[in-house]
């Protein structure tokens, strides 16, 4: 590549908003006092021994003080190491020992949960230029096809009444690409990013064949699917067409930051490519989005802290980027278009929940306050139409949306007034702004609660009407109004209030303390966990569990300081704010320690990790899902990905403070010689976000200390990553696995081991 940069999102420990993003598992155990049945346990003498990790010292020192990780040769960055390999097969070979007696009861969980999907289905067509384009399902099929129609009347204007003709009668779909011909010759397959042209001739795909997120891109045209130039490798799924003839794209370093921008004109090769911006500050990343009108690219640089932000007009490629906002340590800035004006969000220490202002394109210091910071209100982001625009904001922990008309583009933008919010019915809910046609006054949002299956409405903004388009189809009899959702506040050791939402089947719990329960949580890197459905999560909820969310600090539901309370030198807010969630739930008779699982993902598995080295006696069973758990040594490596982009996370521990700080909730550096509950962890060999050998080590070190015989089980993913397996049933057999897991651990498999 040409080596003429000038200058000088964030890949993030986090969880997968997927099936696979809340595995709703927790873990079996073996226990002499329990009465398990001849499906659920086999008898003592039949059990496999665990494997043992080699101890192997390694002295660490910083500060005077001396740590010794026996475990550390488990970390091998080729993912090739013989020893290291066949340590992690014999871990997984003892979880399949184990989990044999049940494999039965596993099947039928997979056969149920598969039961509840529609196979052969189409997401709900979006219009956008001549065409309604769609993803497809077909029977079988582990993945989707890209498809779209010719829209009959393409001038006549959208409506939310509009829909898609088929039949022998409509324009004839085509199939622009099938991700099962591309996936039959890998054992992993995503497309991370899948743009079309603007003037709909040509596709941009990027595809990561390992999951390590590292992608090639091929562009090809839109109807023959011929290839258009060579493809593009070793880049990012961060992808956007500048125009019809070319594209940029985000390269990583060696350490997997987002630190280049590119230009590339279709046709050329990639060695000649030319540089937009490189930022050499590690602990910056790249982001790149595209306006809404189609007519700029931004490219921002981002810390945890800080975002500024580059232009570059589409029609003037060769002017390239110019500063839209500046680099201001602790100002957070994201930018959309419209008109003759730039939408800027920004957000800072005094307006800590953002503020939304607009400057004339020809004038970016020349800003009006469009809506003015509120602390009670946090604005997630925007949306930008031609003649509207749409706030998704945060109001008491839930979402909400609120659209406001704009005036004509030649008028001064001086002020917004009228916003009209869209209304939800749910207690607690889940919903997020969607693709839309920029020109349009049609607003797509999905809408999806604990008891309510994914739907996507359109919303008309000029008359408020909301028209549903599709609604996830539940097989199997599903009646929502069978399970109640609830919001419940637990109060943390210091006062604050913490929102919880629960879900259960109204005819099947007790709420006497007897009813077995599920809580899951996160707190990390501002995410907010908003409580939508999964159709496999019925497979607990129908056996009577009960599902909860604690919505803990660190988290962004309650608002940025909701996340600035649970980070740094507050981290530990995160973990005791989860421990009072589950004594509340616990107070309340939602379920008892004997009956209490939870589970977290990635930096939610650090939560797991955590707690139950604090609160061992509280939990039955725990499911650590691809967890952060070795953080104070992964933390002082710069050369592991992550690390020095999040020093303004975590903190940075070659200070002093922040070592010993994260040195005293670190959950490797905390296991000790204590009872532990049943404990799953998973992991994946090519994990980029959390490297394998965190939980290896971790379950190493609870192998070696845990005075306990309940059942500590770790099963690695050899050909996956952060995010599970890439196939939608793949996924399911885990789901499936972890399910089988927490009935084992509550002895609720039936003595004939059939579901």
């Amino acid at each position: 590549m040409n080596s003429n940069c000038i200058g000088g999102v964030l890949h993030l420990r986090l969880l997968l908003f997927s099936t696979s993003h809340r595995i709703l598992a927790a873990h079996p155990k073996i226990s002499a006092s329990r009465r398990l049945s001849t499906a659920t346990m086999g008898s003592r003498s039949q059990l496999p021994s665990p494997p043992l990790a080699e101890k192997v010292k390694h002295e660490m020192e910083l500060f005077g003080d001396v740590r010794v990780d026996n475990y550390y040769w488990l970390r091998d960055d080729s993912r090739k190491n013989p020893k290291v390999i066949s340590y992690l097969q014999q871990e997984n070979a003892y979880t399949e020992a184990m989990m044999s007696g049940t494999k039965k009861f596993e099947d039928e969980i997979y056969a149920e949960i598969r039961g509840r999907i529609k196979e052969d289905d189409i997401s709900a067509p979006l219009r956008k230029g001549p065409y309604y384009y769609y993803s497809r399902t077909l029977e079988g099929k582990e993945y989707v096809q890209y498809c779209r129609r010719p829209i009959p009347n393409r001038d006549a204007p959208s409506s939310v009444h509009d829909t898609m003709p088929t039949g022998p009668d409509a324009p004839p779909e085509h199939v622009i690409l099938d991700e099962n011909v591309k996936a039959q010759e890998h054992g992993f397959y995503r497309i991370g990013a899948f743009k079309v042209s603007p003037n709909h001739k040509m596709v941009a795909y990027a595809e990561d064949t390992k999951g390590d997120e590292i992608y090639t891109v091929y562009v090809i045209d839109a109807e023959t699917q011929a290839p258009i130039g060579k493809p593009l490798v070793g880049v990012t799924s961060n992808l956007e067409w500048a125009g019809n003839d070319a594209l940029v794209y985000i390269t990583m370093d060696e350490i997997l930051r987002p630190d280049k921008a590119w230009l590339h004109k279709l046709g050329a090769d990639q060695s000649n490519d030319s540089c937009l911006y490189h930022e050499k500050d590690d602990m910056f990343s790249l982001g790149l989005e595209a306006s809404e009108s189609e007519k700029f690219l931004f490219i921002a640089s981002e810390s945890k802290i800080t975002r500024f932000v580059f232009y570059l007009e589409v029609s003037k490629l060769e002017e390239g980027l110019k500063v839209l906002t500046p680099r201001i340590i602790g100002i957070d800035t994201s930018v959309s278009h419209r008109g003759n004006h730039f939408f800027i969000q920004r957000r800072s220490d005094e307006f800590f929940n953002s503020e939304l202002l607009a400057c004339p394109v020809d004038n970016t210091s020349a800003t009006t306050v469009l809506i003015p910071h509120r602390a009670s209100v946090k604005i997630q982001y925007i949306k930008l139409f031609s003649d509207h625009l749409a706030v998704s904001e945060r109001e008491e922990g839930l979402p909400k949306i609120t659209v406001y008309h704009l005036p004509e583009v030649e008028e001064p933008l001086i002020n917004l007034e009228g916003g009209k919010s869209v209304q939800f019915i749910d207690p607690v809910y889940s919903v997020d702004l969607s693709v839309s046609q920029f020109s349009s006054t049609i607003l797509r949002f999905s809408y999806s609660s604990l008891r309510m299956p994914n739907s996507v409405y359109d919303y008309d903004m000029n008359t408020g009407e909301s028209v549903l388009k599709k609604i996830e189809t539940v097989l199997g009899g599903f009646d929502a109004s069978n399970y109640v959702t609830k919001r419940k506040w637990a109060t943390a050791s210091d006062g604050t209030e913490i929102p919880i939402s629960i879900v259960y089947q109204k005819n099947l719990v007790k709420l006497d303390g007897s009813d077995p329960m599920l809580l899951y949580g996160y707190g990390s890197y501002e995410i907010c966990i908003d409580p939508d459905f999964e159709a496999s999560r019925l497979s607990l909820l129908d056996r009577g569990f009960i599902f909860a969310i604690a919505h803990i600090r660190g988290g962004g539901e309650m608002g940025r300081q909701w996340y600035e309370n649970g980070k740094f030198l507050k981290k530990k807010n995160t973990f005791t704010d989860f421990i009072s969630c589950a004594e509340y739930l616990i107070e309340q008779k939602y379920c008892s320690k004997e009956k209490l699982c939870i589970e977290g993902r990635s930096a939610g598995g650090l939560l797991i990790g955590a707690v139950l080295n604090m609160r061992p006696d509280l939990w039955k069973a725990a499911v650590a899902g691809v967890p952060f758990v070795d953080v104070l040594t992964t933390m002082l490596d710069p050369t592991i990905p992550l690390t020095t982009s999040e020093w303004e996370e975590w903190g940075d521990p070659r200070k002093e403070e922040f070592y010993f700080y994260m040195k005293s909730y670190s959950p490797v550096d905390n296991v000790k010689a204590q009872n532990y509950p049943d404990i799953l962890v998973t992991a994946g060999l090519h994990d980029p976000r959390v490297m394998y050998s965190e939980p290896a080590k971790f379950v190493a070190k609870l192998r070696d200390m845990k005075t306990d015989d309940n059942m500590l089980l770790f099963k690695c993913e050899l050909g996956a990553g952060h995010f599970s397996k890439s196939g939608r049933f793949e996924r399911l057999q885990e789901d499936a696995m972890t399910y089988t897991f927490m009935l084992k651990a509550l002895n609720m498999i039936p003595a004939s081991g059939s579901a």
